[in-house]
Order: C-alpha cells, then structure tokens, then sequence
C-alpha cells in the first residue's frame, strides 16, 4: 500500500495522453491544474474545490441520487434535466392538467410542487482514509469476509468523523477498492417543482434521437430547495423557505466556439475502465446483445400500446423511457468497441503489461498470473453472466412479477413472526403495492409477459427454465398469449380495489389468498432456480474476479508509469474537463459541434409523438424573436458537443467555461462513444449538452417565466474589458 501512495504521487508529473478522465476534485491541484490551463482553463482548482471558503463544488449537488443538479440563484433555484425531474413531472400530471405534455411553469413561490422523496445533497469535503479502513486487512480475504472487515473499518471511520448535526459522511473505495475517501454531505429534504417545458421540447426527438448527435433537446427541467428559517435542512413544512446557497453559479451569455475549454462536474454513476480484455469482449458478443433483444421486445410491444391509449401512455411513459435508454445505449457501445477495435487495443495493452512484469522479477512474482487468472474465470463464469442478465431483464420487465414477489414476502413474514412479524412486513409492501398498481396495465403487462417468455424458454440456457413455466407452457402447447392470459384471469392482485381488499384481511386470511395466487409458484419457481443455480456461482467466480482485478489494477498502477490514472466513477463528486470538438464517427461523416433552433424546425413532424412542436416556439422561430439569448449570427443556439467523459450520473450536469460560468447542461453521449464507460476513445467520444441560451430563451420568452430570470446573474465572460 505505502508503494501504492508513492506511485500516486510519482504519476502527478507524468503527461497524460488523452483529456479522458473522472477526476477527484480535491486532487485537480495535484493532478490535472497544469494540463486544464493548457487547455484554456482561467481559473485556479481552488476555485473549484475547497473546503476554506465558496467553491464551484458548493452549487452542484447529487440530485435525487440518480443525477446532477446545479444551483444557479441566491434563493436556491436548482437546474436540472428535464428526463431527471420527469418522474416529478409525472407524479403531478393527469388527464386534466397534462405536465408531461404542455408544460409547467409556477407563477409564484405559492405555486411551487413539493415532490415527497426528492432530495439535493452538498459535498462539504472530501478525505483520504485509505490508510484507517485498510488498518488491519488480509489481502487474502476476498468476498464477503473481506467485505465484513473492510465494513467494519470503514463505519469506525464514519463514526468518527467531524460534521455538523446537519452533516452525514460516508465511505467509498476507488482504484478497485486500493483507496477509500470520506465524503462529508449535507441533504435538503424539500425540493419543490418550479417548472418544466412540455415534453415536446424537454424531451424532442424522444427515443429516435435519444444517443444520438446532431440534437436538438431542450433537456432541462427547474426545481428549488427550501430549508428551514435557519437555511439547514428541514422536512416539508409551509413555513420553509427559499435556501440560501454557498455558492451558486453565474450564467454566461457569450456563448461557445470550437476549442473552448469545458468542464463537467457532477456524480458519474458507474464506469468499469480498466477492465481485461475479455471481459470487454464478452460484454460486446454476448451480455450486450442478450439485453438488447429482450428490452426490444418488451419496447415494442409498450410503444404500440402508448400510441393507441392516451392514459397507457401517461403510466407507462417513465417506464419506457428507462427501458429504452440503455436498451439502445447497449447497442451504440456494441458498435462502438467494434468500431474502436477494442479487444485489439486491450489485448495490446494487456501484453505490453505482460512483457514488462516477466522482466522484473519482483513483478512477476506480484502480477505474474494475473492476466492469466481473469482470463480463466472469466471464461468459466461466462455462462451464469449471460444467465444472470436473461433472468434479471426478462423478470424484471413484467410487473406482476414484481407484485407476486411482494405478496410472497408477506407469506414468508408470516410464516418467521406470525401476526406480527406478517403486520411488520405489511407496512413495507402496501406502498410498493400502491406505487406499482398506480401505473400498471394488464394488457400491457400481459403482452409484454407473453413476448418474452419465448425468449427465456427457446434464446436463455434451457438447462435454468423454471419447471413451472415449462410445464405451463407445454399444456399450453407453446401458446404464451392464452396461458398469459388464463394466468392474470386467476390471479387477480393487480389492481387499487383487489390490493386494497386483500389488505383488509386478517393476516391468516391473506396470507391463504396468497398461497392461492398460482402466479406466486411461478415466480417464486424462477427465482429459486436463479438463486440456487445461477447466483451462487457467479458470486463466488465474481468474489475471485475482484480479487485479480484489484491486483491487476495496483499493478498496472506500479507497471505502466507513463500512464495518468483516474478511479472509475461510483456515484461520487468528479470533475472530468475537454473542450467543444466536432468528431467524425466512420469515414467520410464529420459532425459539426453545434446545432440550432433551424435544426429543431426541419425535424418537425406535426402530430408525431416525437417530433412534434408547440405552435409558440414556431411562431418565435419565424419572427426571430430570440431576444438575449441569439448567436451573434442571430440564429439560435439549441445543443453542442465537447470530449468531457461522462456518463450515467453526470445528466443534469452543469457544464462550465474557462471562468467557471455556466454554459450549458450535460444530458447524453453521442452514440458512437456510449462504450466510454468501458473503453474511452477521445477520437469518437462525445458529450451532448443543451445550450444554457436555449434554456434560458424557453424560460424568458416560450414560458414567459421572467421572475426566474430575474433570478439569475447573467455575464459577458468573453466580452473585453
């Protein structure tokens, strides 16, 4: 470990041979200042993270845990995007007042949605514990022994940390779990929906433009934290108030030009950057495409519902986009590792790497076997990986399933506590229940339910079907549709009224009417089969997986020292920085790194799900009537791409200039590079952000939501004094 720490420090001098990277933002002084001013950065890290006085870090906050949002006033108005707040959105909408599809703009204070559940967390500093949490540990131990000691460790360290009575921390490994950081956090509990354009702009282009560039999204969405009297952090109460943030950022009007220096701050969720190369080869022949054709399936047959049915478009319109977000994100990193040859490079990499450890001998004695070692466990787990992803996306798209399991949790209660232990669990499953009842169609779910169970019986390894569908199947005589349909008929849990009266029950009584829900034997027959044949395995093939891995990553650390490492992203605060470039995905194809309002209008489709437009943002296009927020050409600006690495998380991103000024929101990834998450290529990676002018125009002149506006500190960076 102490050679560890020295090789951290030893590789702040090495150059780094791309701008890829998610970066610890208390580390930029160390790492990465020198190499972001040669890019045009104007700023110092200080600037970007401290914990003495208002850094950039004090107005980007973890926005509901899923994305990023950034505070852009002195009465804590927060930006966000708007497929990040669309949930909110939709928990207000009804047929009557359809958020989703004209929009929502509050006039006042008064007016302002609460939305139970919606926080906002600060970063208040973040420390190296690396050397308290791994006190003490075997670098034997591997899976869930390991995981014991290394919990301990680490909730010691949590409990001794200093914070405020506001204040939380936790813990997080990095560089395969060789580091750990503390991050002291602070969580605003009332997070109020200000407003959001409608979705024929928030969200235009919808699933066919989703991954893709050119763009033209106006992807954002505007909330507000409310805290108590005293600005900490306070439940929803009416007598809250608009918080008063450290810092929140100013917006520039200047606009961007090729080259411009970017930086990306936010809280990336998961990237898996120095994985072996047959792993990645495994994920692009055979996890990929598993996923990809059952998310098709179910896709198609909820579109074709959502296109008749007003209400089914309505419930099912969060739970599509979800689907189909990494459905076709899969797809664009398929064709990007194969575009990017990316097995080759690894392989490369990989054998480089090899001929540098057999000439030292006390490294071949340290990493010797292993490559060796990852490639022979990942062959062998290579058939419960792809089992594991059949069962898990197959089961998880028909949500009876989901109901059926919280039934059955109720029999288990039952049976371990009684009444009470039964009353206990109840509390638990009555909102699951609620919450999925609310937004579920048996025809829909009936159809999807049908389609894939062709896929887990004929495409999935038959040697971990499930008897019971099977058999079921086979009276049936391979008709899904009729036994589907037979099978909801006799098992009626799925609606307010059936819910509400099992629920009335005396717990013996219920729990008899579950035992008769033969969708439950079902369910509960696939799941046994995954949890005694399929999950066991991996887990411990995985166990020794990370072991390897961990070794793999320390030495590559020590071994490859012109190399400038950075920890994959895990949901906490990281600064990635690049500049606006156009790219070109395949030969004879370069895209520019801009688009425009003219852009959006040769889209248009009138009445097209996807591509339609409301009449007033035509009717501003053709009078030009853009005021502030034009190119100086006078057209006006919609979206525009840089080489910031990013990914799940970084949605809602703020994007800042050379000076720290906002200039536009991350929200998406050109679709050649969605494998940057396991392979970045600086040649073909892209970011997609919307323009903060054209967030700014829909606000101001769409919405005509001008005390927001008023709100915000607007200045001319670019603009010589």
């Amino acid at each position: 470990m102490k050679k560890l720490i020295a090789f951290l420090l030893l590789i702040v001098s090495l150059p780094a041979f791309a701008d890829e990277g998610m970066w610890l933002p208390q580390l930029l002084s160390k790492l990465n200042e020198s190499r972001m001013k040669s890019l045009g950065m104007k700023i110092s890290a200080e600037e970007i993270y401290s914990v003495n006085k208002g850094s950039l870090k004090d107005a980007v906050v973890s926005f509901g845990g899923f994305c990023t949002g950034e505070v852009i006033s002195s009465k804590g108005l927060v930006l966000t995007n708007h497929h990040c707040g669309y949930d909110a959105v939709q928990d207000h909408t009804t047929l009557e007042n359809n958020y989703l599809r004209d929009g929502f703009w509050s006039k006042s204070f008064n007016e302002e949605l609460t939305n139970p559940g919606l926080f906002v967390t600060f970063i208040k500093r973040i420390d190296d514990v690396t050397k308290e949490v791994m006190a003490g540990i075997d670098k034997n131990l591997i899976g869930p022994d390991r995981q014991a000691a290394i919990s301990k460790n680490m909730k010691a360290v949590n409990d001794a940390a200093k914070k405020a009575s506001t204040q939380e921390s936790f813990v997080r490994g990095f560089f395969e779990d060789n580091q750990y950081y503390l991050f002291v956090t602070e969580t605003y509990k009332d997070v109020r929906l200000v407003g959001a354009p409608p979705s024929s702009i928030g969200k235009y282009g919808s699933d066919t433009d989703n991954w893709v560039w050119p763009r033209h999204t106006g992807d954002f969405s505007v909330f507000r934290i409310y805290a108590g009297k005293d600005n900490a952090p306070a439940e929803y109460s009416k007598d809250n108030v608009p918080y008063t943030p450290v810092k929140s950022l100013n917006i520039s009007l200047d606009g961007i030009a090729e080259n411009d220096f970017t930086l990306v701050f936010g809280f990336p969720g998961r990237t898996q950057q120095y994985l072996p190369a047959i792993a990645v080869e495994q994920i692009r022949t055979q996890n990929d495409p598993a996923k990809i054709a059952i998310r098709d399936r179910a896709l198609t047959v909820i579109d074709a519902f959502m296109r008749r049915d007003e209400q089914i478009k309505i419930q099912y319109a969060s739970k599509y986009a979800r689907i189909q977000n990494s459905y076709k994100k899969w797809q664009g990193e398929v064709l990007g590792l194969t575009r990017a040859n990316a097995f080759a490079k690894k392989t490369d990499y990989e054998n480089e790497f090899t001929k540098r450890v057999a000439a030292k001998p006390e490294w071949k004695e340290k990493y010797g076997e292993v490559l060796p070692s990852l490639n022979k466990l990942y062959e062998e787990n290579l058939q419960y990986s792809v089992a594991r992803d059949y069962y898990n996306e197959i089961f998880s798209k028909i949500e009876l399933q989901k109901l059926a399991l919280q039934l059955n949790s109720l029999v288990t209660a039952y049976e371990n506590g009684g009444d009470k232990g039964y009353e206990a669990r109840l509390q638990r499953v009555i909102p699951v229940m609620q919450e999925t009842v609310k937004d579920f169609s048996a025809p829909v779910d009936k159809a999807v339910f049908a389609s894939l169970m062709d896929v887990y019986l004929n495409d999935a390894n038959k040697n971990f079907a499930a008897p019971t569908i099977v058999a079921a199947m086979e009276k049936y005589n391979g008709d899904a549709t009729k036994w589907v349909d037979d099978l909801y008929k006799a098992n009626q849990f799925y609606d307010s009224a059936s819910v509400r009266n099992l629920f009335l029950k005396n717990p013996a009584e219920a729990v008899a009417a579950i035992r008769s829900f033969t969708a439950i034997n079902l369910f509960s027959d696939a799941a046994d089969i995954y949890q005694k044949q399929i999950q066991p395995t991996y887990n411990a093939k995985n166990d020794e997986i990370e072991k390897w891995q961990r070794i793999y990553m320390e030495g590559q650390m020590e071994v490859m020292t012109e190399k400038k490492f950075y920890p994959d992203a895990n949901s906490t605060m990281r600064v990635a920085y690049g500049q606006v470039k156009t790219y070109q995905p395949r030969d004879g194809v370069t895209f520019d790194y801009k688009t425009d309002l003219k852009g959006v209008m040769e889209k248009y489709v009138p009445g097209d799900y996807e591509f339609d437009l409301p009449v007033k943002l035509i009717d501003l296009y053709k009078k030009k009537d853009y005021g502030a927020y034009a190119n100086k050409d006078g057209s006006m600006p919609v979206c525009f791409i840089a080489t910031n690495h990013t990914t799940g998380g970084n949605s809602g991103s703020p994007v800042l200039d050379a000076y720290g000024n906002l200039i536009g929101l991350n929200f998406d990834r050109a679709w050649e590079g969605t494998m940057s998450d396991i392979n970045y290529d600086a040649s073909i990676c892209r970011n997609i952000m919307v323009d903060i002018r054209y967030v700014l125009f829909i606000i101001d002149k769409f919405a005509g939501a001008k005390r927001l506006i008023e709100e915000m500190k607007m200045v001319h960076p670019k603009v010589k004094k």
